[in-house]
């Protein structure tokens, strides 16, 4: 096991800057997951660390041994593709066993590692059987297994899931998250799906174009987001946007979202405790001085979870009356997927409870949970 430094890294190739000044540090043992768009970046993190690319500038650690000039096998990783990468002219056994022979193993401990890997994973009745004969989810299973065999100090995983189907993806993802917890070494995983990120990984770090946007648990991105890239990437579906402009009538600051009016100091204790950024009354007052800050545009958020029939509103909630027509409505069994846009054309999403009686056409009077906004700079997309 080890922990592993990423340092000031950079990868350019020619012009384009694939990773830009990458400063991470992941704990001894720790599951890790770069998720994000493609192209941004996450993959060429994974090929860096593993020896596949070299670095423009920087340097990673593995454990307390700088890695920038050894070569793969040098490094004490192993790796898992998105394509498996399994030799098809070799059995399951063979395949296991092929780095093993490569280092030089007898023939008692690579036998010894293969069938206690092939066990561990439920895939000792497939050792004879050639990867034209395996599904997709068997053959995932032999290329995480050749990678267990080798005991390595990281794991490195390259979205190993993206080629199951939905169901198979839902019970390998159990099956990666209990085998960390068995072998207790350090997983770095790489995906585009955050329903996977946020279900298997101890921290998450967010990339866009290269940079890293947030590093932190799954329930701290969920619920303090730093950016609206961010808070629009994590869940599903992703959190509403609406542009807002800052009005004061009789003395006291609203947001205004269409016709309707969002009063800023009936709601500070709320938006204060979620988004951490007005952090007194007269921070929030300042937001109605339009002299004061006449050139700042801000965008409201919330996401599709936080929005209620009006009879289903749970008593603890305290909602804003938001009016929309109901555009589209998909009943995915458990819960209510409606697609609406207000009268002023401001498209969004609810999530309802399927108890709710909703008909395409119609429109809604729904209410916002107040205590689950968040507002952000429209400019800058950082949160306040």
């Amino acid at each position: 096991m080890a922990h592993v430094t990423f340092e000031q890294v950079t990868k350019r190739f020619g012009d384009y800057v694939a990773v830009n000044n990458l400063n991470l540090n992941i704990e001894d043992g720790e599951f890790l997951v770069f998720v994000g768009p493609s192209g941004c970046g996450k993959t060429t993190c994974l090929r860096l660390l593993a020896g596949l690319e070299s670095i423009t500038q920087g340097q990673i650690c593995i454990g307390d041994r700088q890695v920038n000039e050894l070569p793969p096998k040098d490094r004490d990783i192993a790796m898992v593709f998105q394509s498996y990468a399994l030799y098809p002219h070799m059995s399951v056994f063979e395949n296991m066993a092929f780095s093993l022979e490569l280092q030089g193993k007898s023939r008692s401990e690579i036998k010894q590692r293969v069938y206690g890997a092939a066990q561990q994973l439920g895939i000792e009745k497939l050792l004879k059987r050639k990867p034209k004969e395996l599904s997709g989810g068997q053959r995932q299973r032999v290329a995480v297994g050749r990678a267990i065999v080798r005991e390595p100090a990281v794991f490195l995983m390259d979205e190993p899931l993206s080629n199951l189907d939905a169901k198979l993806r839902v019970q390998a993802r159990k099956e990666i998250s209990k085998l960390h917890e068995e072998l207790k070494t350090t997983f770095i995983y790489v995906t585009h799906d955050q329903v996977e990120a946020m279900t298997m990984g101890d921290r998450i770090v967010v990339m866009k174009d290269g940079i890293l946007q947030q590093v932190d648990t799954p329930t701290n991105l969920y619920n303090n987001p730093i950016n609206m890239f961010v808070a629009g990437f994590i869940g599903s579906p992703a959190m509403n946007f609406f542009e807002v402009e800052k009005v004061v009538q009789e003395g006291k600051a609203y947001l205004q979202l269409g016709q309707n009016l969002i009063s800023l100091e009936q709601y500070l204790p709320q938006l204060t405790t979620e988004i951490g950024g007005l952090a007194s009354g007269e921070a929030l007052r300042g937001l109605g001085k339009a002299e004061a800050q006449s050139d700042r545009h801000l965008t409201l958020g919330i996401r599709p979870e936080n929005i209620y029939h009006p009879q289903y509103l749970p008593p603890e909630i305290q909602g804003l009356n938001i009016r929309a027509e109901v555009n589209l409505i998909e009943m995915m069994g458990s819960e209510l997927i409606v697609y609406l846009e207000t009268p002023d054309g401001a498209e969004f999403v609810a999530r309802l409870d399927p108890r709710a009686t909703v008909t395409s056409g119609e429109s809604l009077d729904l209410l916002f949970d107040a205590q689950r906004l968040y507002l952000f700079d429209r400019e800058m997309e950082t949160v306040i």
